[in-house]
């Protein structure tokens, strides 16, 4: 094949600025030299009984790496031990053979060198591998603080490099070092950052378009005649709760219709197309911009469990493989804990529905009169507040809940129990976020009764009414509040945490000493094999990370969690929050930085991890895509007056038959909407008190009414309910064809990979064969 030619998909990402590789040069290889400071570090605090167990433990684990011929240095400060650890060369050397050997690796990467995250990785293996006499690892001893902290070492150089380029705040539009990032922190950390930066790209039209959207019904805000119907109308409406709650004015909500028309138009209905075929378009595209990288990095064909079981080897060559197994008792077990999960994140909805009926009443019989001729909208907000704090409180539970099943299922690999793990932890934080806002979408004010016949909680509490203008906009103050309350105080906690926690460990410890000349030099310069700092220096150097804050295999899946959650609420159920890409990519440009200053300069170096792909996030962001669509669908159809209005403009309304009127088409649709009921009929005379029928003004009035589609005589459900209910659900089943066409049509229209990365891998290989065949000699 001729010279290293650039992939267009590359070109494309750095010219639209999503990137940033400096040029069309060949992208450089992780840096294979030998740190001047040691590939890993162990803290343990001094300890002067030498006959106390601890002690015994962490010499005996130290001795079992030196029989391994680590290079281990020991240096006291204070009351606190470092063991510096640098791996013997012949390690890396049997792990670059077997890597040559392999089946599924053996094709990946430049098999001449082992780079210095390389090198990382295979110590970090080594050491959470190596047990003591009594079985116990380096995670067991440091559960039992045997061992104070674990960790590889940062570089200044390219820290340095990494913070003028990339962690910073002012660098926050523009494109991203992925090769950069990649060579430092692994190939795992690169492939999220290059995720990341391509959805916060593909945001911006979205975003565009939803402020078009929401512009759209601010444009019709004061001409609309729903929205006249409304703030002129003289209809008197029934009490929203028993006994304190009075007779109102459906005029007194005129803000409120004038808010609902803001997000439930007609534009919605093709905004929410948009977005289903959009999140399929942005997986499509990703995949072949992922697809470019791993072919420019070699990791095309490469296997994380392929690579484990090689580390294994080279960590004990006697050792045994552990075997596939299934277990169809732990898998029902599972299965069972999992299904019990999530009935108590449902029930913790339904514990909100009922609190938030209870607010209501509390709210109503309240002396503050705004919040008493606000009582509805007040415990929405409420139960959204509440919504948000057991959010807060579940994620810990789920994360513990979802740990404790993956020790129960025995996973084979570190692979399999992250992949495992990530999908149990994702369905908890999905039902935890996602419960309440479906109750919202399709249970508010569907089940609540009629006068006569109200559903009641214990047949205490009156359920919830939706507004006469829909139930939409409570949906979408429940997805704002809920939205901007995570984003804003988790960025503030997510980079004000480190930052507090790593400037208190500085002021604990004492002053670090100055780093002497020579070595500083040397810090800056291309160092000779087997070059170290003195002892002051080194010392320096691993205080000042051990004053970084923790970090563990799970914490880039923490950022992932993260984001994926927030593309669930920017595509399910956009159609009722058309601004929620515009609020994502607000939070995303700041995320895209935060997360690279955190990693870089407040936490600890992350071992760095060889991968090809996201894992099992393709997976669950396309399962999102299809139940988008799904969700979409429904609002529009069934939570949103879309359909009721349609029916009435073509069926009920003035220009119904297509008789042609010069006033408008939906004039009168409110009143239409609307049920009435007498005081003095036999069903409900104890419905309402005498008190509850008197107008604020002080008028008796002996009827009022109810959002619904029932007759005036018996209450029962008029031919226009059922005309209704037949369209929105012909409606939902077209809508979702349409858009799932669109989305296979759009799918089958991207190719996953490029034509030049499947060519480039294809001479790739031909030529690594006839390398081969020519060094075989046969």
């Amino acid at each position: 094949m001729p010279g290293h030619r650039r992939q267009p998909s590359i070109e494309l990402l750095e010219f639209i600025g999503v990137v940033r590789e400096n040029g069309n040069e060949q992208p450089s290889f992780p840096p294979v030299h030998t740190p001047l400071s040691y590939d890993y570090v162990l803290v343990a605090k001094t300890i002067d009984d030498q006959e106390k167990e601890t002690f015994k433990k962490q010499l005996e684990f130290i001795e079992e790496l030196k029989r391994k011929n680590f290079k281990i240095t020991k240096i006291i400060d204070d009351n606190v031990v470092f063991y510096g650890l640098q791996a013997p060369k012949e390690i890396f050397e049997k792990y670059r053979y077997l890597l040559k050997v392999s089946d599924a690796c053996n094709w990946s990467c430049d098999q001449n060198v082992v780079p210095l995250s390389t090198r990382i990785r295979i110590v970090h293996f080594i050491l959470n591998h190596t047990p003591i006499h009594t079985g116990e690892d380096l995670r067991d001893l440091m559960k039992k603080k045997v061992f104070e902290a674990k960790f590889c070492l940062h570089e200044k150089k390219i820290q340095r490099e990494l913070r003028q380029s990339w962690a910073r705040w002012t660098a926050c539009f523009q494109g991203q070092p992925i090769n950069a990032v990649r060579n430092y922190f692994g190939e795992k950390v690169a492939l999220y950052y290059l995720w990341l930066g391509w959805y916060t790209y593909l945001l911006i039209p979205a975003a565009f378009i939803g402020v078009i959207v929401f512009l759209y019904g601010l444009a019709f805000f004061n001409s609309s005649p729903l929205i006249k119907e409304v703030c002129e109308a003289d209809t008197v409406m029934c009490p929203l709760c028993d006994k304190r709650c009075k007779v109102w004015q459906l005029s007194d909500t005129c803000t409120y219709a004038k808010v609902s028309l803001l997000f439930d138009n007609n534009g919605t209905v093709l905004f929410a197309m948009f977005m289903a075929v959009w999140a399929t378009l942005f997986l499509e595209f990703w995949k072949r911009h992922r697809a470019s990288y791993v072919c420019e990095w070699k990791v095309s064909d490469w296997c994380e469990e392929e690579e484990e079981l090689i580390l294994e080897i080279v960590n004990d060559a006697d050792c045994e493989p552990k075997e596939y197994k299934h277990s169809y008792l732990r898998s029902t077990v599972v299965l069972i804990c999992v299904t019990l999960m999530i009935l108590v994140i449902i029930g913790l909805t339904h514990a909100l529905v009922v609190v938030r009926v209870m607010a209501a009443v509390l709210l109503v019989e309240g002396s503050w009169k705004f919040l008493s001729d606000h009582s509805n909208t007040g415990a929405m907000m409420l139960g959204a507040f509440l919504h948000y704090l057991i959010i807060t409180i579940m994620t810990r539970i789920n994360r513990i809940v979802a740990m404790k099943l993956c020790e129960i299922e025995k996973t084979r690999s570190f692979a399999a129990t992250e992949k495992s793990f990530t999908v149990k932890m994702f369905t908890f934080q999905f039902f935890t976020y996602f419960s309440s806002l479906f109750y919202v979408a399709f249970f508010l004010g569907r089940i609540n009764g009629h006068p006569g016949g109200y559903v009641r909680i214990a047949g205490k509490w009156r359920l919830e009414e939706c507004h006469p203008s829909g139930c939409l906009t409570d949906l979408f103050i429940q997805m704002a509040i809920i939205m901007v309350l995570k984003q804003t105080i988790s960025n503030v906690f997510e980079f004000t945490g480190p930052w507090f926690h790593r400037w208190l460990k500085r002021r604990r410890t004492q002053k670090l000493q100055r780093r002497c000349a020579h070595c500083y030099l040397k810090e800056d310069s291309e160092t000779r094999h087997g070059a170290e700092m003195c002892d002051n220096c080194k010392l320096r150097d691993w205080l000042s990370n051990y004053r970084l804050n923790y970090v563990d295999s799970f914490s880039l899946f923490n950022e992932f969690l993260e984001m994926v959650i927030q593309f669930s609420f920017t595509t399910i159920f956009v159609a009722a929050f058309p601004l929620a890409p515009l609020l994502a990519l607000i939070n995303n440009i700041i995320e895209i930085r935060l997360d690279a200053i955190k990693m870089v300069t407040l936490e600890r170096r992350l071992v760095p991890k060889k991968t090809n792909d996201i894992g099992v996030w393709t997976d669950v962001l396309e399962a999102i895509g299809v139940l988008a669509v799904i969700a979409n669908g429904l609002v529009i159809g069934v939570s949103s007056d879309f359909i009721p209005r349609l029916v009435y403009r073509y069926h009920y309304g003035p220009c119904a038959n297509g008789t042609a009127t010069d006033m408008d088409c939906m004039v009168g649709y409110i009143n239409n909407t609307l049920s009435i009921v007498r005081v003095d009929s036999q069903d409900i005379h104890n419905e309402f008190s005498p008190y509850q029928m008197m107008t604020h003004s002080g008028l008796n009035v002996s009827f009022c009414s109810y959002k619904d589609y029932r007759s005036n005589e018996d209450y029962s459900l008029t031919p226009q309910f059922w005309l209704i209910l037949a369209v929105r659900f012909a409606f939902v089943l077209l809508f979702e064809h349409v858009v799932v066409i669109c989305k296979f049509i759009a799918a089958w229209f991207v190719p996953s990979a490029p034509m030049q990365v499947k060519n480039d891998r294809l001479f790739d290989k031909l030529n690594r064969l006839k390398e081969e065949l020519r060094s075989s000699d046969v």
